[in-house]
């Protein structure tokens, strides 16, 4: 059984927020949380974020973990003019790099349109994840464009669900089983003005909810999988 845990680490639950509490405080308990648990994610960064937080973005790399790409600053690539977009996921993918090697990629909102495919390969990208299956994309593991698509199983407030509906949801998905968070879930957001789905349950409950979701996985001796590791696996199965 193949399960990715994977973050996109951008600003407070972006249009409706501009602070970072979710990269000094959320962030740092989930990478010691993951550590504890001797299991390596995915974090695609906005490279804003990798800007204003390096020393956050160098421990992703130093302690094993994945280092993807998320956009500049969480633009959303289906509303951008081709061209725009074009640049701006080559200057993401330039600041990134200088923390380490990137060649996985998310868009912001999990849209990104089919014909951009072709910039991500240009630019050294060879896995994405912008698909999502609760979103109504019905395909599996695929190639677009020289790039592996892997799709995202599950939207990310099913990780703050109470565990019982949880485990059931779980239970039902197909593999790959590719799960999302953001940082920012994982400190209060109750007071925020944002949408409801966005702040119920965050901070220290969605950590130990997130823990609850590694042990059930572990005793079932699943494999957590960074997105970047797919290529491998894909090979092997072709």
């Amino acid at each position: 059984m193949l399960v990715s845990l994977t973050f996109d680490v951008e600003q407070d639950c972006p249009p409706y927020l501009n602070t970072t509490r979710g990269m000094e405080e959320g962030l740092p308990k989930i990478l010691d949380l993951l550590n504890e648990k001797n299991v390596k994610a995915t974090f695609f960064f906005t490279a804003e974020m990798a800007k204003k937080y390096p020393n956050l973005a160098k421990r992703i790399v130093d302690e094993g973990h994945e280092l993807g790409c998320h956009g500049f600053n969480h633009e959303r690539f289906d509303k951008l003019e081709k061209n725009k977009a074009e640049v701006i996921i080559k200057k993401s993918l330039d600041i990134l790099r200088e923390f380490g090697d990137v060649v996985s990629f998310r868009a912001p909102n999990l849209q990104f349109p089919r014909y951009l495919f072709s910039a991500l390969s240009k630019n050294g990208i060879l896995v994405d994840s912008s698909r999502a299956r609760y979103k109504g994309y019905k395909g599996g593991i695929k190639v677009l464009d020289g790039v592996l698509e892997i799709p995202v199983s599950v939207t990310s407030s099913i990780l703050r669900l109470p565990w019982p509906v949880q485990k059931f949801i779980h239970a039902r998905l197909r593999e790959p089983r590719v799960y999302f968070a953001h940082p920012w879930e994982f400190v209060p957001m109750q007071k925020e003005k944002i949408r409801f789905d966005c702040k119920f349950n965050t901070g220290d409950n969605a950590l130990i909810l997130l823990e609850r979701l590694i042990d059930y996985y572990k005793d079932q001796n699943a494999k957590f999988v960074m997105i970047r590791e797919y290529l491998d696996v894909y090979n092997k199965k072709t």
